[in-house]
């Protein structure tokens, strides 16, 4: 395995050295008998779940590996955000943005990778996996339009392959959202803006019983600066009950959502350009879609003087009725090459996962030991041919029952007051079960794999932290991709794709705090695939691409000078290619080159005057595989500002795109055809454009 790096692209390596003797001071300070770690954890219970409520990045002691962390909601609350899932851009170098109606899942990028809809990056709410194999859309759809923000505690976070933790869709890491358990007020707020913003969100706990009971709702309507109103329309509610001791914890939850729009997707450049259409146009007006999530789930925590151990059991009920339309009339120049998708799944599902302390060899040692599965029943998964709506043709039409179980161990080893290590190995079996319209592409498949994973940290002060770590992980393929013999839509022979793809990598890194307040965390990283072949919902069919290379760097910071004031800077860097150059070239599509977020958070106390301010910076990124159509570089700028008043209101103004920048969320060039163009149709960008600058104001009453 190659790290595949250039020091005039991207950073020297006699720049990282510097960065690292800039640190040596805070290595330099031998530990201590005032900052000595614990080299003998037998005196220390295993506590139940810390509260989080801002960012930590001082993991020093703790950590695995330098790319994984925590954000509390202080924090979370605290950032300007245009939709939900921005949640995640506390992540270093993740970025989510849009390509057509709000109410879609979103588009992430991190490490190299275009995510589409959620390939490669797992992530999970209360223990419940989001990302949707076999998916109508796409493999590894993942929606966070159900969340309510202000019921988030905290984000978990994990990037690579290191963790044992994370199975299917963690090749480039995970993310996991907790919701909080109570509130210590009751609370009503009021949003409204430009472009239709109407926004109305409460919730309030009360004791019930032996426990506390927490509810909430949301609804929302907006309709963005497009020419065709996007009518949101969404309705997202919860309830949770939790009770017993600390040492002894239940809970119960129960979460649904829907929600209704118009899609405004990316649009071809040359339409804009000849003034056929606005920037915030579109070419066919009824693309459009809804949704529905509907949950239940259980977790049960046991704390024990030298073990911790988890359940958590859950039920999901997901719908998705989708239309779009990408290339126009390049397929159909009468009827328009609109297409409709379905997904109407059914999801059981259980965790569990056992810590226990023990001594051994004279080291103690935490070991944890795992189990995750989980069964998808599709029972309504479709792709028709449409027209305005309605439909004329059907590609294909299936019911699928795909189940992927995962067993894990980790374990962490504390040898001496510096040196530690991880050692863990996931093992994970899948089953797939097709039953097609065309009784060729039906069939059954299994398969497993086996991940091993390893880090090794030293820890020469309280101050600083060195980690090497490497491990091997995988995502699953749509199931119809391992069970196809005949393309749908064409007619030809299909070739089956391999139901499992092995991802492997590494990383060094660092994570040091030189001064009170600041938090830094450098990584170098590497990742190989040796296959990027998906299920194309669009098509109906596979998509072949061979394996690919990734390397890259990020260096994250976070900075609290004085109580209330927080900096935080992130810059990501990322090299991506295939491992062999193809016919058109060896660089991949949609592949962010370079990312650079950051932001300065005012927070002075529970009432006076707060506010925010944040950067995101995308870098231009190759568009196809020679490189010779590259992406814009895209700046966004967002505001907020507010007040608190010990009568209980809060009245903020949020200003989303400050600096009015004309970029776009993200862009791609294929094929595609307007009327009354050449029957092969025209290369093009095509692009969605960010929202103009617009103003947000909310008012928030708490009791």
């Amino acid at each position: 395995m190659n790290l595949y790096w250039s020091s005039a692209n991207v950073v020297s390596h006699k720049g990282l050295i510097m960065f690292f003797a800039a640190i040596s001071a805070a290595a330099s300070t031998p530990l201590s008998g005032q900052n000595r770690l614990p080299a003998d954890s037998s005196r220390v219970r295993a506590l139940d779940t810390i509260r989080i409520t801002g960012r930590i990045d001082d993991l020093i002691g703790s950590a695995g590996t330098a790319s994984e962390g925590r954000v509390g909601a202080e924090d979370l609350r605290a950032r300007p955000i245009t939709r939900e899932g921005e949640l995640l851009e506390t992540v270093p170098g993740l970025v989510v943005t849009q390509h057509s109606g709000e109410g879609k899942a979103n588009q992430y990028f991190v490490r190299g990778f275009n995510l589409d809809h959620g390939t490669d990056f797992q992530m999970r709410i209360e223990g419940m996996p989001l990302n949707m194999p076999t998916h109508g859309h796409g493999q590894g759809w993942t929606d966070l339009n159900f969340l309510i923000p202000e019921f988030v505690d905290r984000l978990e976070y994990r990037l690579g392959v290191y963790h044992p933790e994370v199975g299917d869709f963690g090749s480039a890491g995970g993310a996991e959202l907790h919701l909080i358990r109570t509130l210590e007020r009751p609370f009503g707020k009021v949003n409204a803006g430009e472009n239709g913003l109407a926004r109305m969100v409460g919730g309030g706990s009360r004791r019930v019983g032996s426990g506390d009971l927490l509810f909430g709702g949301e609804v929302k309507a907006y309709d963005g600066p497009w020419e065709l109103a996007e009518k949101i329309r969404k309705r997202s509610g919860l309830a949770r009950y939790s009770w017993g001791p600390a040492t002894s914890r239940f809970s119960v939850l129960g979460m649904a959502y829907a929600n209704r729009w118009n899609s405004n997707d990316q649009v071809p450049r040359r339409a804009v350009d000849r003034g056929l259409i606005g920037r915030f146009g579109q070419i066919d007006s009824t693309d459009g879609g809804a949704s529905q999530r509907y949950s239940l789930s259980g977790s049960w925590r046991r704390v024990g003087a030298r073990s911790v151990l988890d359940v958590e059991a859950f039920g999901v009920q997901s719908d998705l009725d989708l239309f779009s339309n990408f290339t126009y009339f390049l397929e159909d120049p009468e009827r328009g090459d609109q297409f409709n998708q379905l997904d109407k799944r059914s999801i059981l599902g259980v965790n569990v996962t056992h810590l226990q302390q023990a001594k051994l060899l004279g080291a103690e040692h935490a070991v944890t030991a795992g189990l995750q599965t989980r069964a998808d029943f599709i029972y309504g998964l479709g792709l028709h041919k449409t027209e305005s709506k309605v439909r004329f043709a059907t590609v294909r039409t299936d019911r699928v029952t795909e189940t992927g179980t995962g067993l894990f161990a980790k374990a962490e080893s504390r040898w001496s007051s510096t040196v530690r290590s991880i050692l863990g190995l996931r093992a994970d079996a899948y089953t797939f079960g097709v039953t097609s319209d065309r009784p060729e592409n039906s069939g059954s498949n299994r398969a497993a794999i086996v991940s091993p994973k390893a880090s090794l940290v030293y820890t020469p002060s309280l101050k600083a932290e060195f980690y090497l770590s490497g491990g091997y992980g995988f995502h699953s393929n749509d199931a119809r991709g391992t069970t196809i013999t005949i393309d749908p839509a064409t007619g030809d022979p299909a070739e089956r794709v391999d139901p499992l793809v092995r991802s492997v990598g590494g990383e060094i890194g660092m994570r040091a705090a030189p001064v009170k307040g600041l938090r830094s965390t450098l990584t170098l990283w590497t990742l190989e695939l040796d296959s990027e072949l998906l299920f194309v919902g669009d098509a109906g069919a596979t998509e072949p691409s061979p394996a690919t290379r990734r390397s890259g760097v990020t260096l994250a910071n976070f900075y609290r000078p004085i109580p209330g004031l927080s900096i935080d800077a992130d810059v990501s860097f990322a090299k991506a290619k295939l491992a062999e150059p193809g016919p058109d070239g060896q660089h991949i599509p949609g592949a962010l080159e370079n990312v650079l977020a950051a932001g300065v958070i005012w927070t002075p106390g529970e009432y006076g005057s707060f506010g925010a301010l944040r950067l995101r910076h995308l870098g231009s990124y190759p568009l196809i595989e020679d490189n010779s159509v590259r992406a814009d570089r895209s700046t966004l700028v967002n505001a907020d500002l507010g007040h608190s008043w010990s009568t209980g209101f809060t009245l903020q103004a949020t200003l989303l795109n400050v600096l009015n920048a004309r970029g776009d969320d993200i862009q791609y060039s294929y094929t595609s055809r307007l009327r009354g163009e050449p029957a092969a149709g025209v290369d093009d960008r095509h692009s969605h454009p960010v929202e103009p600058r617009q103003i947000r104001l909310s008012l928030t009453r708490t009791f």
